[in-house]
């Protein structure tokens, strides 16, 4: 194919996602030059781009923290959008398309639109920026698209989520928000925010901006003094908000799985309550915990969606008669405190699911035996054992020390135990933007990294009796793998050259044990691994 062809097979919408990919840095995050990043750099993109005096007249809602502030902003958007207001979410990562990150009333931005906005920033910053004033970064540029988009568009509301830490984030432009919130804070990104919860806090408190309210949960003593002596600097009326009370939900249930989501419902909703109060709708107030909630309220919590997280979705690869013996529990936890409460939820989802097939089987009173007697459930299909299967990645700025055992010792106490964990590397190229780059697998993948998981794992699954090198290396060795899909097989844990090849493992495993329901979690911190999976589960029909 000669460059002509080459070039006439690009479509509008890969020109712009290839301009997003240049715009990628390939530093590392924990990168000390990193913090701060010329931070002000932010101010003369802005002015390039005009958008002073618009984003000056944006309704913000800022929503920052550790775990939980993609869920509270979801919920948010939600209950304004059913409120009766033009919504504008921005938020990170997404999992197939970078349109994601911009959603207009609850749905992403069309394609139209994006190529639009996109180009109109894009040639804008071009041309005039230069060795002082470079082009902007990925995260920076595209917060800079989203406050075009919403300031374009003329949003009643736009809901604003931090991509990372807080004082440094390139959200944190905004200079007058209607009103701030903290998420649960916990141990993250630790190679830029601060190796205490007290550090943490402060990049977290840099959102904070003078007498505008903010909203946090309960958090560890010393993350709550930082964050009362930030908002006591900047006369900021600091309150901390409880759960929210199941009770108030009148019968439905939160759109988003897990009981933790109660916490991140609750700031939500009070977030909602201060910004229709100091907006001058004042339709809707006095919303207290004791009182029930406005219709539309509980109409965005029941709603509310966000793709890939505690999310449940059953294989229909395998058989459609047959669905259920493979079911994925995906979620993105990727800190300590966050794999704890991934772990009760996977729990609980596969109590629930349990119970739910008891309720199903109906015995058979027949002149059987009962060596031929099947247990069979309301389908006619055999009621089967079930089995838990972990398939597991992180970067390796992450300690699996840390998470692991988190993981492993919360789902024990709950009766959980994993039968083998899959260890996968990232499949796309990280300086690559879009669902192009999924399909990118190397052959020569660097594996170490997994190597070094599989190692912690098989000694947590060992009774941390502290196996040596090299003796997992013998006990590997011993594990035979006939479909030779696996690069190494331990009694615990297999290591994968790839996520794809890991599925069809996993898939024929299934095969070839049917009469045992497999349920797998998913966790991923490397976003790529967990859309790859979301990705053709959810095309499956």
């Amino acid at each position: 194919m000669d460059q002509g062809s080459q070039k006439a097979s690009v479509t509008p919408y890969e020109e712009v996602l290839d301009a997003l990919s240049s715009l990628i840095t390939k530093r590392s995050r924990a990168d000390p030059s990193i913090k701060g990043d010329r931070f002000d750099l932010l101010f003369d993109y802005i002015k390039i781009l005009d958008l002073e005096e618009p984003i000056s007249k944006l309704k913000i809602i800022h929503v920052a923290g550790t775990k939980g502030k993609g869920s509270t902003c979801t919920f948010t958007e939600a209950i304004l959008r059913n409120c009766g207001f033009h919504t504008g979410l921005f938020t990170s990562p997404h999992l197939i398309d970078i349109r994601e990150r911009f959603r207009l009333d609850g749905v992403d931005i069309c394609e139209e639109k994006f190529l639009a906005y996109f180009w109109w920033c894009y040639d804008r910053l071009k041309e005039n920026t230069n060795d002082d004033v470079p082009m902007p970064t990925f995260f920076r540029f595209i917060t800079l698209l989203a406050f075009k988009i919403f300031t374009a568009e003329q949003v009643d509301v736009a809901i604003l989520e931090v991509g990372l830490g807080g004082r440094f984030d390139s959200t944190n432009v905004v200079q007058a928000p209607i009103v701030c919130g903290i998420s649960s804070l916990g141990y993250d990104h630790m190679e830029i925010l601060g190796n205490t919860i007290g550090e943490i806090a402060g990049e977290k408190a840099g959102i904070f901006k003078h007498g505008v309210p903010a909203f946090t949960v309960s958090q560890p003593d010393e993350a709550m003094r930082v964050l009362e002596e930030k908002a006591s600097q900047l006369d900021v009326h600091l309150q901390v908000v409880p759960p929210l009370d199941a009770n108030l939900l009148n019968g439905t249930k939160l759109g988003l799985e897990g009981e933790h989501q109660y916490l991140n419902a609750g700031l939500a909703v009070v977030l909602c309550s201060t910004w229709l109060q100091r907006t001058g709708h004042l339709e809707v107030t006095n919303l207290q915990q004791n009182s029930s909630l406005p219709e539309q309220f509980i109409k965005g919590l029941s709603t509310a969606s966000l793709q890939g997280r505690a999310q449940i979705v059953p294989d229909r690869h395998i058989d459609i008669e047959r669905s259920g013996d493979l079911v994925f529990y995906l979620d993105g936890a990727h800190s300590p405190e966050s794999m704890e409460v991934c772990a009760r939820w996977f729990s609980l989802a596969i109590k629930e699911d349990s119970q739910q097939q008891t309720l199903n089987y109906q015995p058979q009173d027949d002149a059987r035996t009962s060596n031929e007697l099947i247990q069979r459930d309301s389908g006619g299909r055999s009621r089967k054992n079930s089995t838990q299967i972990l398939l597991f990645n992180c970067m390796s700025v992450r300690d699996p020390q840390l998470l692991l055992p988190r993981l492993l010792k919360t789902c024990a106490s709950h009766g959980v135990h994993f039968k083998k964990a899959l260890l996968v590397p990232n499949i796309s190229v990280y300086h690559k933007v879009g669902s192009h780059a999924l399909s990118s697998t190397d052959s020569q993948v660097d594996l170490s990294w997994q190597f070094t998981i599989q190692r912690v794992w098989e000694n947590l699954m060992q009774g941390n009796k502290g196996v040596d090198a090299q003796s997992m290396d013998a006990v590997c060795e011993e594990v035979k793998d006939d479909t030779e899909l696996c690069v190494k097989n331990c009694a615990n844990s297999a290591v994968f050259s790839s996520l794809p090849i890991a599925i069809k493992w996993l898939r024929d495993y299934v095969q070839q044990n049917q009469s045992i329901r497999f349920q797998l979690l998913h966790l991923r911190w490397v976003i790529s691994t967990l859309c790859y999976t979301w990705r053709w589960l959810t095309s499956m029909n």
